[in-house]
Parts: structure tokens; sequence; C-alpha cells
């Protein structure tokens, strides 16, 4: 195999086993009951394991006492017969090998008392060994005999024993061999050994482990049995509120838990019911506050139209002949008729608001050059901008389209040119567009007095103002950019702020190409180093109605990561997700 082959055989093996070792470790996150039935059962075979091992070792101790002490009491009546058999027996006699293998065979033939018979079979060696020099006379197989316990016997002429693996018909046979010298009738004596093999016990104890491991294999398997159903018991009641809680949060306030008799369970179900109780209670009554709400603002703004209609006649008339006036009238002539118009356009965007909260307004997307509606936003706010001196540079290429309603589009450009015009103190206002397949975006950068930190979250609530320009010239309602991001969530687009103290602010408008679309990113950047390429944005407003749900990671705009400012002008740092407000 080449090596190209194999490191990417390796680089698949590895990443089939990260992919593994995901899918694991979120089965073992997301599931209480897998946990609790393997730790179980890891603790369980921990201490099966250990009573195993225990159990074995006593079974085996008290197996080799037991055999101990029935070849001692073998090989002692073995002792005994031999040295009635051989007291008058020279091993160094010509024939004397004959007599020591009639010994032996009379041994083992002879009968034991009841103690002895439990030792079991054996076999046994008498040899002169090999001391003195002279020639070893030996019955029986003494080449069993390990040499070490030879050694230990033949010096210090005691009794010994040693445990050895004897290998009898080409099988290894773990066996207990005791010697001990015997008397005889000549100079030398004789060396007396009793091997008694351990197959049954090795037999006895191979049955002990094999049920033991039946056994713990069967018990673990009852304890997980046994634990799976009484996490069951305790996990299921928990999953269902979890899935209650999740409907709960959809939308469905009817959902309750089962409540089922008087334990643990059944008083967290009864708590959660009534905790929903209480929201969904909660929850109509700001549902009715609110639509009181509204009907009230709508019905008031429908209300003022008529007098407000007849307090224009009245005051057209007067600023008509303001010439014949006194010059205080005439004054005051004028400043009604100016007022008038804020009051018109204050109501105008009452209305609005209302139908934007009702949930009744229509977007009406169509097919249009974006480079017109921007320019038509910018020439109706031309003569303010001229008035304060303020240059308009616009970059605005041509052919791009987008499916947009474009009054609502013009609207929002034209309030975002106007606050930069306001808030700019004559410096240069630039207006961007720019576009990729996915995405349009406008953005309108002015390098007036800036956001101070947490204001650029504060920018689209309603009637909020930060009156730090000394060039303000408009005058607006205050609802300008909340009815600006409103129109954004028609479109299912973004509108965001930027702005540092003493450089400016920054509004970024960015729409979906086609109506429905969803947006990833934007194709401007929305900080003051327009060198910048656009990183991808990762926070959506809240979606527009009808429009498809993004739910990604929060972005949290420049300025907004700062504690809240003094004289109530910002609530600390929000995400561009939460910039749902009004204007500057």
């Amino acid at each position: 195999m080449s090596p190209g082959r194999l490191r990417r055989g390796l680089a698949q093996a590895r990443q089939f086993g990260g992919e593994v070792a995901e899918a694991s470790g979120a089965v073992w996150r997301r599931s209480l009951q897998l946990r609790v039935v393997i730790s179980t059962l890891a603790l369980s075979t921990a201490v099966v394991l250990v009573l195993g091992l225990v159990l074995q070792t006593q079974i085996a101790q008290r197996l080799v006492q037991g055999k101990e002490a029935d070849t001692l009491l073998r090989f002692e009546a073995g002792v005994s017969l031999l040295e009635r058999d051989l007291s008058g027996v020279d091993p160094d006699r010509e024939g004397a090998e004959g007599e020591l293998n009639n010994a032996l065979a009379q041994l083992t033939s002879a009968d034991s008392d009841g103690e002895a018979t439990a030792a079991g079979e054996f076999r046994a060696v008498l040899t002169t060994g090999r001391r003195d020099g002279g020639e070893e006379i030996s019955a029986g197989p003494v080449d069993d005999v390990p040499a070490e316990l030879r050694r230990d016997v033949g010096e210090d002429s005691t009794l010994a024993r040693q445990y050895a693996t004897i290998t009898q018909n080409g099988v290894a046979v773990p066996t207990l061999v005791v010697g001990q010298p015997v008397r005889t009738a000549g100079p030398r004596g004789l060396e007396f050994y009793m091997l008694f093999p351990l197959d049954s016990e090795q037999r006895t104890l191979g049955l002990v482990q094999s049920t033991l491991i039946v056994a713990g294999l069967l018990l673990l398997l009852l304890l997980a049995g046994i634990v799976s159903i009484v996490t069951r018991l305790v996990v299921r009641p928990v999953r269902e509120a979890a899935e209650i809680a999740e409907r709960f949060a959809d939308g469905h306030l009817d959902e309750r838990m089962r409540v089922q008799g008087d334990d643990e369970v059944a008083r967290l179900g009864e708590s959660y019911n009534e905790m929903a109780q209480s929201i969904q209670s909660q929850i109509q009554q700001l549902e009715e506050f609110g639509a009181l709400q509204r009907r009230f603002t709508s019905d008031v703004s429908h209300e003022l139209r008529t007098p407000l209609t007849t307090v224009r006649m009245a005051a057209d008339v007067l600023y008509a002949s303001r010439e014949e006036l006194l010059p205080a009238l005439r004054r005051s002539s004028e400043l009604l008729v100016t007022e008038l118009d804020r009051f018109e356009a204050l109501l105008a965007d009452l209305l609005e608001i209302s139908r934007l909260d009702a949930g009744v307004a229509d977007l009406v997307a169509e097919n249009v050059d974006v480079r017109s509606v921007v320019l038509r936003a910018v020439e109706a706010v031309r003569g303010i901008a001229d008035e304060t001196g303020t240059e308009l540079d616009l970059d605005l290429p041509e052919g791009i389209l987008a499916e947009i309603d474009n009054r609502r589009v013009e609207r929002i450009v034209r309030n975002l040119v106007a606050n930069a015009v306001d808030h700019g103190e004559g410096r240069p206002v630039r207006v961007q567009l720019a576009a990729d397949d996915r995405a349009v975006a406008v953005l309108v950068r002015d390098q007036g007095v800036g956001l101070r930190p947490g204001e650029a979250g504060l920018v689209f609530n309603r009637f909020w103002r930060a009156e730090e320009s000394r060039a303000r010239r408009s005058g607006g309602s205050g609802l300008g950019l909340s009815i600006s991001v409103e129109d954004a969530r028609l479109h299912g687009g973004w509108l965001q702020a930027w702005g540092e103290v003493g450089r400016g602010a920054a509004f970024r408008l960015t729409l979906p190409r086609v109506a429905g679309g969803v947006l990833v990113d934007s194709p401007l950047p929305l900080g003051p180093d327009e060198s910048t390429p656009p990183a991808p944005m990762t926070s959506v407003p809240t979606p527009a109605r009808g429009m498809p749900l993004v739910e990604p990671a929060v972005q949290w705009l420049p300025g907004d990561d700062v504690d809240e400012p003094d004289d109530d002008r910002g609530d600390g740092a929000r995400p561009a997700a939460d910039l749902a407000g009004e204007q500057r």
C-alpha cells in the first residue's frame, strides 16, 4: 500500500472515530437513563469482580489447605508402612532395587483408613540419593521429583513439601510433592517421596470460576434491567415534563402535566401546572393590555385627524395672510404651521406603528433597481443636507436588482440619511450600496458625535434620543428608526447600528435579494474600517411575520459590551438580535 493511500485511510479512520465519539458523547449528555444505567453497571461490575476474586481466593485456599492435610496424613501412613517393610533391607545389597519396587507396590495397594483415602491418587518414589559417592538406587518416577525438594530432604533429613508442575503423558499437571528420609538396615538411608496430582482440585477451581463468571454476568444483567426499569419510572415523568414545557414555550399555553398519586413527581407536576397557569394568566393579561394599548393608539390617531384637519385649514388661512399680520402674529402663524407638520408626521408614524404592532402590515415586494430607491430617499433629505452644509458621498453601483417593497425601503434609507445629517455635525455622510448573490446592503456612515457605549442597543427604541448634535434640524417624531426596523423585519432583513464617541456612527440595512430568503452574511462591513472584508453575520433580528425563523448564535455589536451608562441612555450590552427600537 502506498504512503498516500495509507495516510488517507488513517485520516478517514480518525474522522470516523471522531464522529462516533461525538455521537456517543451527544447520546451520553442527552440521556439521563443511559448515564444512570451505565454508571450502575460500571460500579456493579467493579463490586462483582472484587467479590469474585475474594471468593475464588478463599475457595482456592480452602482446597489447598484440605489437600495438604489429607496428603500429610496419607504420607505419614506410608512412612510407617515402609519403615516396617524395609527395616531389614540394605539398599546397597544386590537385588535391593526389586525389594524397593515390591515395597512401593504394597504401599499403593494397601488399604488406608478413611482420612488417608481422602488424599486421592498418588505416585511413590524411593531413592538412596547420590550421597557419599555411591550409586543411586531408586524405585518409582524419581525424575519427577523436583531437585530442590530432594536437596532439602537430603540435607535437612526432615519432612518437606513443594508444589510443582509435572508433565505427565504430555500434559502439565500441578502436583504436591512430599518427601522425608526413611530408616533402613544399611548404612545409607532412603528418601521417600509421594506425588499427589492436583488435577481434581484444578477442575473444582475451574468449575467455581465458571460458576462465579456466569453468576456475575446474570447478576449484572439483572441489575441492568432493574436499574433501567427504576430509572424509567423516574425519567419518564421528567421527559414528559420537558416535552410539555417545550410545547408550552411554543405557544400551547393549555399544556399541563398529568398528576397521579402523592409522591415527589406528583408534587412536581402540581407545581409545574400552577406555574403554567400563572404564566398563562399573565400572558393573557399582557396580550389584553397590548391589544388595548394598540387599539387606543389607533383610535386616538384616527380621532385626532378630524380636529387636526380643522386646525390645519385655519392655520393655512393664517399662514396665507401672514403678510397682513403684525410681526409677532406672523411668527406665531409660521410656528403653528411648522408644528402642525410635525404633528401630522407623528400621527402618520403612530398609525404605521399601530398597523405593524397589529400584524396587518403587508409587504408588496417587486423586483426593482435598488439604486433608484436609494437615490429617491437621498434626494428627499438633500434639502436638510444643504441647509447644514453636509456633503453626501454616494457610492451607488448600477444594476443591483432585488425583490423589495420600494416604499418601505425608501422610508428606511430616508430615516437613516436624515439621522446621519442631524448628527453628522456638518461633516460628510457616506451612503454605500453593495450586493452579493443572496443579499443587498445599504450602509449610511456619518462622522459626527457617534454613539456612547451601550447606545447602539438603544437607538431603535421608540422615542429614545441622544441629543448630542448641535446642528439637529429635522426634529423627527422619535419613531423613525422603530418603524424602519419593523420594515426591515417584514423583508426578513437586518437593521444594525455601530458607533463610537468622536468617530461617528454607521447604520446598515441588509435585505435578501429574493423575497422570503434567509440571510447568512452582509455584503458590507458594519465597522469603521471599510477596507475590512465583511465578516459573516451570525445575528438575526426577530423574524419578520411570515418569514422563516433562523436561530444562529448572537453577535454583539461594537461598543455594547460595557456597563449601563448614566442618564437612562442604555440598558447594558445587548445583542444585535435585540435591536428592535427607535431613533437616536
